[in-house]
Protein backbone atom coordinates (compact mmCIF):
# COMPACT_ATOMS: atom_id res chain seq x y z
CA UNK A 1 0.00 0.00 0.00
CA UNK A 2 1.35 3.43 -0.72
CA UNK A 3 2.26 5.47 1.96
CA UNK A 4 -0.31 8.11 3.83
CA UNK A 5 1.12 10.69 5.37
CA UNK A 6 -0.45 14.26 6.17
CA UNK A 7 0.71 17.57 8.16
CA UNK A 8 -0.93 17.28 12.11
CA UNK A 9 -3.76 19.45 12.29
CA UNK A 10 -4.17 22.12 14.87
CA UNK A 11 -2.21 24.20 16.55
CA UNK A 12 0.23 23.65 19.41
CA UNK A 13 0.92 27.69 20.10
CA UNK A 14 -1.83 27.85 23.06
CA UNK A 15 -0.95 24.26 24.66
CA UNK A 16 -1.21 23.49 27.03
CA UNK A 17 -4.22 25.28 27.95
CA UNK A 18 -3.90 26.12 31.84
CA UNK A 19 -3.61 29.02 34.15
CA UNK A 20 -1.34 31.27 34.80
CA UNK A 21 0.97 31.62 37.71
CA UNK A 22 0.60 34.67 38.87
CA UNK A 23 -2.26 37.74 37.55
CA UNK A 24 0.40 39.82 36.24
CA UNK A 25 3.03 38.06 33.34
CA UNK A 26 6.79 38.55 33.44
CA UNK A 27 8.74 39.50 29.88
CA UNK A 28 11.57 37.78 28.30
CA UNK A 29 13.40 38.98 25.37
CA UNK A 30 16.17 37.81 23.14
CA UNK A 31 19.88 39.00 24.15
CA UNK A 32 20.38 39.85 20.57
CA UNK A 33 17.54 42.25 20.59
CA UNK A 34 18.43 43.64 23.69
CA UNK A 35 22.39 44.23 22.27
CA UNK A 36 20.64 46.66 19.81
CA UNK A 37 19.04 49.33 21.54
CA UNK A 38 20.65 52.23 23.75
CA UNK A 39 20.62 51.58 27.35
CA UNK A 40 17.82 52.13 28.99
CA UNK A 41 14.33 50.19 30.28
CA UNK A 42 13.26 48.38 27.34
CA UNK A 43 9.72 46.74 29.51
CA UNK A 44 7.43 49.53 31.37
CA UNK A 45 3.99 48.32 32.78
CA UNK A 46 0.37 49.69 33.60
CA UNK A 47 -3.00 48.83 34.28
CA UNK A 48 -5.65 48.66 31.99
CA UNK A 49 -8.88 51.37 31.97
CA UNK A 50 -10.84 50.35 29.46
CA UNK A 51 -12.10 50.94 26.31
CA UNK A 52 -13.01 54.23 23.82
CA UNK A 53 -12.38 55.24 19.89
CA UNK A 54 -10.57 57.70 18.23
CA UNK A 55 -10.23 59.35 15.05
CA UNK A 56 -7.24 60.38 13.28
CA UNK A 57 -5.42 61.34 10.14
CA UNK A 58 -4.16 57.92 8.30
CA UNK A 59 0.00 58.41 8.20
CA UNK A 60 0.37 55.10 6.17
CA UNK A 61 1.27 55.70 2.38
CA UNK A 62 0.29 52.06 1.74
CA UNK A 63 -2.92 52.36 3.13
CA UNK A 64 -6.36 53.21 0.49
CA UNK A 65 -7.39 55.97 3.47
CA UNK A 66 -4.05 58.00 3.32
CA UNK A 67 -4.35 61.35 4.56
CA UNK A 68 -7.95 61.04 5.53
CA UNK A 69 -9.66 61.11 9.03
CA UNK A 70 -10.05 57.12 10.28
CA UNK A 71 -12.23 55.92 13.47
CA UNK A 72 -10.54 53.16 15.37
CA UNK A 73 -11.26 51.54 18.49
CA UNK A 74 -8.59 52.01 21.07
CA UNK A 75 -7.47 50.76 24.73
CA UNK A 76 -6.52 52.99 27.41
CA UNK A 77 -3.86 52.20 29.69
CA UNK A 78 -2.92 53.91 32.70
CA UNK A 79 0.98 54.18 33.60
CA UNK A 80 1.91 56.03 36.88
CA UNK A 81 5.62 55.98 37.49
CA UNK A 82 7.23 52.50 38.67
CA UNK A 83 9.85 52.78 41.43
CA UNK A 84 13.24 51.18 40.71
CA UNK A 85 13.86 49.06 44.39
CA UNK A 86 17.06 47.06 43.33
CA UNK A 87 19.40 46.23 40.86
CA UNK A 88 20.01 42.80 40.38
CA UNK A 89 23.26 41.31 39.43
CA UNK A 90 23.75 38.37 36.91
CA UNK A 91 26.29 35.71 35.24
CA UNK A 92 26.32 33.37 32.62
CA UNK A 93 26.21 29.69 33.76
CA UNK A 94 25.45 26.36 31.67
CA UNK A 95 22.79 26.21 33.22
CA UNK A 96 21.79 29.76 32.26
CA UNK A 97 21.98 33.18 33.76
CA UNK A 98 22.70 32.91 38.08
CA UNK A 99 21.95 35.60 39.81
CA UNK A 100 25.65 37.05 41.34
CA UNK A 101 23.93 39.71 44.24
CA UNK A 102 21.42 42.17 44.97
CA UNK A 103 21.24 46.03 45.42
CA UNK A 104 18.62 47.04 47.22
CA UNK A 105 16.95 50.89 48.09
CA UNK A 106 14.91 52.02 51.27
CA UNK A 107 11.04 50.67 50.40
CA UNK A 108 8.32 52.05 52.24
CA UNK A 109 5.64 49.53 51.34
CA UNK A 110 5.30 47.21 54.65
CA UNK A 111 4.08 44.03 52.44
CA UNK A 112 7.14 44.17 50.28
CA UNK A 113 9.52 44.67 53.17
CA UNK A 114 8.55 41.18 54.50
CA UNK A 115 9.09 39.75 51.02
CA UNK A 116 12.44 41.10 50.38
CA UNK A 117 14.00 41.37 53.74
CA UNK A 118 16.47 38.92 53.68
CA UNK A 119 17.71 39.62 50.09
CA UNK A 120 17.83 43.02 51.42
CA UNK A 121 19.89 42.50 54.38
CA UNK A 122 23.21 41.18 51.65
CA UNK A 123 25.52 43.23 50.80
CA UNK A 124 26.81 43.14 47.00
CA UNK A 125 30.22 44.60 46.10
CA UNK A 126 30.49 45.30 42.53
CA UNK A 127 34.22 45.72 42.06
CA UNK A 128 34.83 42.26 43.37
CA UNK A 129 32.68 40.51 41.02
CA UNK A 130 32.74 42.71 38.01
CA UNK A 131 34.48 40.34 35.57
CA UNK A 132 31.83 37.78 36.42
CA UNK A 133 29.21 39.77 35.84
CA UNK A 134 27.52 39.98 32.65
CA UNK A 135 23.79 41.48 32.82
CA UNK A 136 21.97 44.06 35.24
CA UNK A 137 18.11 44.12 35.39
CA UNK A 138 16.19 46.53 37.59
CA UNK A 139 13.89 45.39 39.84
CA UNK A 140 10.87 47.95 40.10
CA UNK A 141 7.54 47.79 41.66
CA UNK A 142 4.63 49.78 40.70
CA UNK A 143 2.97 52.53 43.28
CA UNK A 144 -0.47 52.43 43.10
CA UNK A 145 -1.70 55.35 45.09
CA UNK A 146 -0.71 57.74 42.17
CA UNK A 147 -3.51 55.33 40.07
CA UNK A 148 -7.27 54.98 40.57
CA UNK A 149 -7.02 51.35 40.21
CA UNK A 150 -7.92 51.42 44.16
CA UNK A 151 -5.67 48.82 45.54
CA UNK A 152 -2.62 48.84 47.94
CA UNK A 153 -0.23 46.57 47.12
CA UNK A 154 2.61 46.91 44.65
CA UNK A 155 3.56 44.72 42.15
CA UNK A 156 7.28 43.41 41.84
CA UNK A 157 9.13 42.56 38.96
CA UNK A 158 12.36 42.68 36.80
CA UNK A 159 12.96 45.06 33.92
CA UNK A 160 15.57 44.51 31.18
CA UNK A 161 18.26 47.12 30.28
CA UNK A 162 19.23 47.64 26.53
CA UNK A 163 22.54 47.96 25.04
CA UNK A 164 25.73 45.23 24.77
CA UNK A 165 28.44 47.43 27.02
CA UNK A 166 28.26 46.15 30.50
CA UNK A 167 29.57 48.78 32.48
CA UNK A 168 27.43 51.83 30.65
CA UNK A 169 24.24 49.51 31.72
CA UNK A 170 25.94 49.27 35.47
CA UNK A 171 26.43 52.94 35.17
CA UNK A 172 22.36 53.70 34.28
CA UNK A 173 21.47 51.05 36.74
CA UNK A 174 23.63 52.49 39.85
CA UNK A 175 21.81 56.11 38.56
CA UNK A 176 18.39 55.67 39.00
CA UNK A 177 18.08 52.79 42.02
CA UNK A 178 15.95 54.99 44.40
CA UNK A 179 14.56 56.83 41.74
CA UNK A 180 10.83 56.71 39.53
CA UNK A 181 10.74 55.64 36.08
CA UNK A 182 8.42 57.44 34.22
CA UNK A 183 6.55 56.00 30.97
CA UNK A 184 8.40 58.73 28.55
CA UNK A 185 11.73 57.69 29.52
CA UNK A 186 10.64 54.53 27.48
CA UNK A 187 8.44 54.94 25.29
CA UNK A 188 6.99 58.12 22.96
CA UNK A 189 4.25 58.69 20.68
CA UNK A 190 3.84 56.71 17.60
CA UNK A 191 6.07 53.87 18.78
CA UNK A 192 4.88 49.95 18.01
CA UNK A 193 5.21 47.85 21.29
CA UNK A 194 4.10 44.36 22.29
CA UNK A 195 1.57 44.08 24.90
CA UNK A 196 1.64 41.01 27.36
CA UNK A 197 -1.20 40.48 29.57
CA UNK A 198 -3.47 37.44 31.36
CA UNK A 199 -6.77 37.13 29.79
CA UNK A 200 -10.12 37.42 31.03
CA UNK A 201 -10.78 33.67 33.40
CA UNK A 202 -13.87 31.56 32.97
CA UNK A 203 -12.82 28.90 34.81
CA UNK A 204 -14.04 25.05 34.22
CA UNK A 205 -15.89 25.11 30.68
CA UNK A 206 -16.89 22.37 28.11
CA UNK A 207 -14.66 21.51 24.83
CA UNK A 208 -17.43 23.39 22.48
CA UNK A 209 -16.38 27.01 24.67
CA UNK A 210 -13.03 25.42 25.18
CA UNK A 211 -12.03 24.54 21.73
CA UNK A 212 -14.11 25.43 19.30
CA UNK A 213 -15.58 22.13 18.22
CA UNK A 214 -19.24 21.46 16.28
CA UNK A 215 -22.19 21.12 18.10
CA UNK A 216 -23.47 17.25 17.41
CA UNK A 217 -27.46 16.84 16.23
CA UNK A 218 -30.24 15.45 17.95
CA UNK A 219 -29.39 12.11 16.91
CA UNK A 220 -26.20 11.54 18.90
CA UNK A 221 -27.09 9.51 22.21
CA UNK A 222 -28.82 13.11 23.29
CA UNK A 223 -25.23 14.24 24.03
CA UNK A 224 -24.65 17.82 21.89
CA UNK A 225 -21.73 19.48 23.09
CA UNK A 226 -19.26 16.73 23.42
CA UNK A 227 -16.48 16.00 21.21
CA UNK A 228 -18.29 12.39 20.00
CA UNK A 229 -15.63 9.33 20.06
CA UNK A 230 -12.16 9.93 21.90
CA UNK A 231 -10.29 7.88 20.28
CA UNK A 232 -9.39 4.58 18.74
CA UNK A 233 -9.57 1.48 20.62
CA UNK A 234 -5.64 0.93 20.07
CA UNK A 235 -3.50 2.05 21.83
CA UNK A 236 -5.41 1.65 24.80
CA UNK A 237 -5.02 5.53 25.72
CA UNK A 238 -6.67 8.95 24.93
CA UNK A 239 -4.74 11.29 23.03
CA UNK A 240 -3.91 14.61 23.88
CA UNK A 241 -5.21 16.30 20.90
CA UNK A 242 -8.60 15.39 22.24
CA UNK A 243 -10.42 18.38 23.00
CA UNK A 244 -11.81 17.83 26.40
CA UNK A 245 -13.40 20.10 29.18
CA UNK A 246 -11.23 22.51 31.55
CA UNK A 247 -9.52 25.54 32.29
CA UNK A 248 -10.18 27.86 30.03
CA UNK A 249 -9.06 31.65 30.21
CA UNK A 250 -6.23 33.16 33.02
CA UNK A 251 -3.81 32.48 30.04
CA UNK A 252 -0.84 34.60 29.38
CA UNK A 253 -1.05 35.84 25.72
CA UNK A 254 0.84 38.32 23.93
CA UNK A 255 0.25 40.76 21.11
CA UNK A 256 2.36 41.88 18.68
CA UNK A 257 2.89 45.31 16.80
CA UNK A 258 0.42 47.36 18.75
CA UNK A 259 1.00 50.81 18.48
CA UNK A 260 0.93 53.85 20.93
CA UNK A 261 -1.12 56.48 19.36
CA UNK A 262 -0.46 59.12 22.13
CA UNK A 263 0.98 59.67 25.23
CA UNK A 264 -1.74 61.86 27.42
CA UNK A 265 -0.42 64.41 30.23
CA UNK A 266 -3.83 65.02 30.98
CA UNK A 267 -6.47 62.36 31.85
CA UNK A 268 -9.09 64.62 31.72
CA UNK A 269 -9.09 64.75 27.94
CA UNK A 270 -9.74 61.08 27.81
CA UNK A 271 -11.83 60.19 30.59
CA UNK A 272 -15.66 59.58 29.40
CA UNK A 273 -18.30 61.11 31.36
CA UNK A 274 -19.09 58.78 34.79
CA UNK A 275 -15.64 57.58 34.35
CA UNK A 276 -14.28 54.30 32.76
CA UNK A 277 -16.84 51.12 33.38
CA UNK A 278 -15.48 49.25 36.54
CA UNK A 279 -12.34 51.16 36.45
CA UNK A 280 -13.33 54.44 37.64
CA UNK A 281 -11.70 57.86 37.13
CA UNK A 282 -7.97 57.42 36.47
CA UNK A 283 -5.51 59.84 38.63
CA UNK A 284 -2.40 59.38 36.50
CA UNK A 285 -0.50 59.84 32.68
CA UNK A 286 -2.57 57.45 30.44
CA UNK A 287 -1.26 56.08 26.76
CA UNK A 288 -3.81 55.57 24.21
CA UNK A 289 -2.60 52.06 22.36
CA UNK A 290 -4.67 51.28 18.95
CA UNK A 291 -6.86 48.10 19.12
CA UNK A 292 -8.31 45.81 22.03
CA UNK A 293 -5.51 44.25 24.83
CA UNK A 294 -5.90 41.17 26.84
CA UNK A 295 -7.51 40.78 30.58
CA UNK A 296 -10.27 42.82 31.80
CA UNK A 297 -9.77 46.19 33.71
CA UNK A 298 -7.74 47.23 36.53
CA UNK A 299 -5.09 44.13 35.34
CA UNK A 300 -1.70 44.96 35.05
CA UNK A 301 -0.35 44.33 31.40
CA UNK A 302 3.15 44.46 30.16
CA UNK A 303 4.43 46.66 27.73
CA UNK A 304 7.65 45.92 26.16
CA UNK A 305 9.57 47.15 22.90
CA UNK A 306 8.37 45.73 19.48
CA UNK A 307 10.58 42.82 18.87
CA UNK A 308 9.26 42.31 14.86
CA UNK A 309 8.64 46.19 14.51
CA UNK A 310 9.53 46.79 10.63
CA UNK A 311 8.32 50.41 10.60
CA UNK A 312 9.90 53.56 12.87
CA UNK A 313 7.70 55.60 15.08
CA UNK A 314 5.32 57.28 13.16
CA UNK A 315 3.30 59.86 15.47
CA UNK A 316 -0.28 60.31 14.40
CA UNK A 317 -2.92 63.72 14.53
CA UNK A 318 -5.63 62.54 16.53
CA UNK A 319 -8.38 64.39 15.81
CA UNK A 320 -11.39 63.57 17.99
CA UNK A 321 -11.16 61.22 21.48
CA UNK A 322 -14.35 59.68 22.34
CA UNK A 323 -15.54 60.90 26.17
CA UNK A 324 -19.07 59.62 25.77
CA UNK A 325 -20.29 57.47 28.90
CA UNK A 326 -19.71 53.73 28.60
CA UNK A 327 -22.10 52.81 31.32
CA UNK A 328 -24.48 50.59 30.60
CA UNK A 329 -22.30 49.93 26.87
Amino acid sequence: MPKHSKPRSGSKQFWPRKRAKRIYPDISFNQSFLSAHEVKPMTFAGWKVGMTHVQYVDNNPKSPTYNQIITKPVTVVETPSLFVCALRFYSHSPYGLKILGEMWSDIKYKNLKRKIKKESEKKFDIEKSKKDITDVRLVVHTIPEKSGVGKKKPELFEVCLGGSDINEKIKYAQSVLGKELDIKDVFSDGETIDVTGITKGHGFTGPVKRFGIKIQTRKDEQHHRHAGTKGQERPGRQRWQVPMPGQYGFFRRTELNKKILKIVDKPDTVIPKGGFLNYGIPKSRLIVIEGSLPGPAKRLIMIRKAMRAKKRPQPVEIKYISTESKQGV
